[in-house]
This record gives C-alpha cells, structure tokens and sequence, in this order.
C-alpha cells in the first residue's frame, strides 16, 4: 500500500504531513521513527496526521521523531492550516484546531489562492507547576538550577506542553546540545521539557535557540516562541510584543494582557510532495 504525503515546514521546523480525514495511518509511531530519519527516510523533525474531529474543524496528530507523541507544535500547526486549505478540505480563513492540548483557532492569511502566513490562537501560558507539570512547591520565574556543572536561570511556562526558558548573553555560543539534553531528562520535568535559550536583543526583538524533547535542537519551536516571549515579559526583559529570530525564521508574538491568551504568527511552506510504501521501510 502507497500512501501520498507532504513535506511541510515552519521556519525551518519541517514535518510530513498526511492527509487523514477519510482513512486512518496504522502504525504512525513506529512509522515516525522510520520516515523522520534524515538519511533513509523522507526526514523531518517527526510527522503530523490531519484527522476529523467531534469539536473542531480538524484534529492535528503529531509524533516526534524519536515515535514519542506530542500534544502541541504551534509551526505544525500552522501547516495544518496551509495544508487543509491549499488542498481544498476547507474554504474558511478561520478555521479550529483539536490538539492533546486543547482547540486552537487559526486565522489564515491568503495570496494568490495559497496560505502564506497563519496567526495562532496560542490559548493561555501558564506557569503554575501543575501545569507544566514541575516538581516545586511554587512558580519557577528565574530559578537557579546547576546541570552539568553549569549555574543557570530558568523560568517555566507551560502552553499546552512543558517549557524551561533560559537567558543567555549569546544564542550562538549557548551550550544547546549539552544542556538542553540534560534539562530534558531532568528529575523536576516529569514529562520531560522543551529549553529555549534566549539572548534578549531589545524590548521588542530576541534571538531563540531550542531543544526540543524527543527531538533534539530543531530550527524553531513555535510554542517554544510563546514561552519565550512570555517568560522575557514576565521577567521585566522585554514588552508584551516581541520578534523571535530562530535559526529557521522570525515568529511574531504578542501577549494580550487583558485577555490572557498569546497570539503567534508566523510562516507556513510547502516543501515537496511524494508517496511511500506503508509501512515504510529502512
């Protein structure tokens, strides 16, 4: 059996993409694994089935690429929104999401009869640890942490899925890979976590590095880019506006403090298209 994808990404964080809403894909995990890998599958940082929902326009499945499932990936997502419109599932500019971690609402920006850009209902950050989840009795907005030997400040957010963002004088000579696996694993994130590094540019601009958990560094993180924003806020480093400089691309971020809710907007490509034998094979 054949079954067509595409490979999407945003600002550099790519996926395959498979069309859902009248057939399931069997064995999506360990398939995850197999297409994901950059040498002898299609590559990408995991895959996103695009399924039918009970409470929203679509449900977005998505796997890591090492098979682990996620609950949210706010560049994912906005593929989806590229996705269902430029093939035709919908006509609507404002569309609804289901994810692990809630329904989103996604306003989608067209030109020339395709989607360029998508702007993110992100939903409320949370730093309560219950939420994240943390193992702490309290909010962890600049907490001292030692990994690897290393004295480090950490604020953690959640936005549907765990965050840990740390300031650093320089995103490009920050210790990513040594320190960001660590964190993933450590023994206060449960669940494991994502860890943005930031170097904070102004009050209104910032650079981003990322590992993400069941991963490793990718090229963006789009929740990631929320917790970011949020956390420089709330630390009194930058306003509730900000442009984040990923290694793949820029993200718009605005946190609307009557309402609570982060806004993101930001990108969405089609990189090619192509069919593969399921299961796929090594």
């Amino acid at each position: 059996m054949k079954r067509h994808f595409t490979k999407m990404h945003g600002c550099g964080n790519d996926y395959v993409y498979f069309d859902c809403t009248r057939e399931p894909l069997p064995d999506s995990a360990k398939a995850a694994i197999r297409m994901s890998d950059r040498h002898t599958g299609v590559g990408g940082d995991g895959i996103i089935l695009i399924r039918p929902s009970s409470i929203a326009d679509f449900y977005m499945e998505m796997y890591n690429l090492d098979g682990s499932q996620g609950k949210m990936c706010g560049n994912g997502i906005r593929c989806v929104g590229k996705f269902v419109y430029d093939k035709g599932l919908t006509d609507k500019t404002e569309i609804t999401v289901e994810t692990l971690s809630g329904v989103k609402y996604l306003t989608l920006h067209v030109e020339g009869g395709e989607v360029t850009e998508v702007t993110v209902d992100m939903g409320r950050p949370s730093m309560e640890p219950a939420d994240i989840p943390l193992v702490a009795d309290e909010p962890a907005l600049g907490r001292e942490i030692v990994l690897a030997g290393t004295k480090v400040e950490f604020t953690a957010v959640s936005m549907g899925n765990p965050h840990a963002v740390i300031p650093v004088a320089s995103t490009e000579d920050a210790p990513v890979l040594e320190l960001g696996r660590v964190m993933e694993h450590h023994r206060m994130f449960p669940e494991g976590v994502n860890t943005e590094f930031v170097e904070v540019i102004d009050s209104t601009e910032v650079n981003m590095r990322v590992w993400e958990r069941g991963s490793g560094e990718t090229m963006a993180c789009g929740t990631g880019a929320c917790a970011t924003a949020y956390a420089c806020y709330r630390l009194g480093l930058t306003g509730p506006s900000v442009l984040v400089h990923l290694l793949g691309g820029d993200l718009k971020i605005e946190y609307d403090e009557t309402a609570d809710r982060i806004y993101m907007t930001g990108p969405a490509v089609t990189v090619f298209e192509g069919e593969i034998e399921w299961p796929p094979r090594r």
